[in-house]
């Protein structure tokens, strides 16, 4: 009532009380009564705010793209950024008497439009589809850079690129292409499980042969070592007999030079008794036979001598006209003396 008002804000609100053209007071979150005939309040907001954007740009192949994103902000300089836009209200905190801070945003995303346009135009599509983070990084860094924000007293805290995505036909095109590169990858894939597969069976196959060629090896050692020690075996058993025949020589030349020793033995001895026989009938050589014959009746047997008559008879039988023997003598002869 008689122009006077009463004004609340919000602490994410700065107030500048402009009063008969000078400031009155500033601050955030005020709260105060003025006179409004003669004042003029501005308030900035000074939370972080969203600006999404939306814009087409060309790659460096000639490409259209759509680029989409975010770009969230703060005013730092309240005082500064009421200086270049109007931020005047009319009554509610809210109510603005022009359109200058919906420019604000506008402008911000302007700028991060050129430096956006400038990452873009110097990559290749398909580069520039997988590098929204890159070009999101770029352009934060440029927008940071320099001049803050052309004197606006505005602090850039994010910039987001969501998507840059080519037109529907060179989208399908690509998705043609990806889509055969991943069907060539699969087929590639098949044939290098496949082939990997042929090449382990035949390091399977290769390891059974090297393992039958191995336990062949070690077979033939086997035989080579059991020949070789049945050959020493052998030659062993043939050294023993080889010893025991030389020995069984040896046994038979000390036999015959035995045997021979004893021959000799035995032949002197018979020479030896030879000559003793010899030496004692040496001197009965020498008699008559006639002598001896009597030396040999004088004990003999009366038969015997009438054996040896007869024997002189037979041997004087020339000398002898007639003989008459009878009987009775041969009968006697012949009777056992016993």
């Amino acid at each position: 009532m008689f122009g006077f008002r009463y004004l609340k804000t919000a602490p994410t609100q700065y107030v500048i009380h402009f009063q008969g053209g000078r400031k009155h007071r500033s601050g955030p979150g005020l709260a105060f009564f003025y006179f409004r005939p003669s004042s003029e309040i501005a308030v900035v907001p000074v939370s972080s705010a969203d600006a999404p954007f939306i814009f087409n740009e060309t790659t460096a192949d000639f490409q259209p793209v759509s680029v989409q994103g975010q770009l969230t902000y703060r005013i730092s300089d309240p005082e500064g950024v009421a200086q270049v836009l109007n931020y005047t209200i009319l009554g509610a905190p809210d109510e603005y008497r022009s359109e200058d801070p919906d420019k604000l945003a506008q402008r911000l995303i302007n700028r991060a439009h050129s430096f956006i346009r400038a990452e873009i135009q110097a990559m290749p599509l398909r580069a520039a589809i997988r590098g929204s983070q890159e070009v999101a990084v770029k352009a934060l860094a440029a927008l940071r850079s320099g001049d803050p924000q052309e004197g606006l007293g505005v602090e850039v805290l994010a910039l987001a690129i969501h998507a840059i995505q080519p037109v529907p036909e060179m989208a399908r095109a690509l998705e043609a292409e990806a889509r055969e590169a991943t069907l060539r990858s699969a087929d590639e894939a098949i044939y290098d499980r496949r082939n990997s597969a042929v090449e382990q069976e035949r390091r399977i196959k290769e390891n059974e042969l090297n393992t039958e060629i191995a336990v062949e090896e070690k077979k033939r050692q086997i035989r080579e070592t059991k020949a070789g020690a049945d050959l020493a075996v052998e030659t062993r058993e043939q050294q023993v007999r080889e010893s025991k025949l030389a020995g069984q020589i040896r046994l038979e030349a000390e036999r015959r030079r035995l045997v021979a020793a004893k021959a000799e033995n035995t032949r002197s001895e018979a020479d030896a008794q030879a000559y003793a026989a010899a030496a004692a009938l040496r001197p009965f050589s020498e008699l008559d036979p006639h002598v001896m014959e009597m030396l040999a009746v004088q004990n003999l047997d009366p038969r015997r001598m009438v054996s040896l008559a007869l024997k002189q008879i037979a041997e004087n039988a020339g000398k002898i006209g007639n003989l008459n023997i009878s009987p009775d003598l041969f009968e006697t002869l012949m009777k056992d003396p016993s």
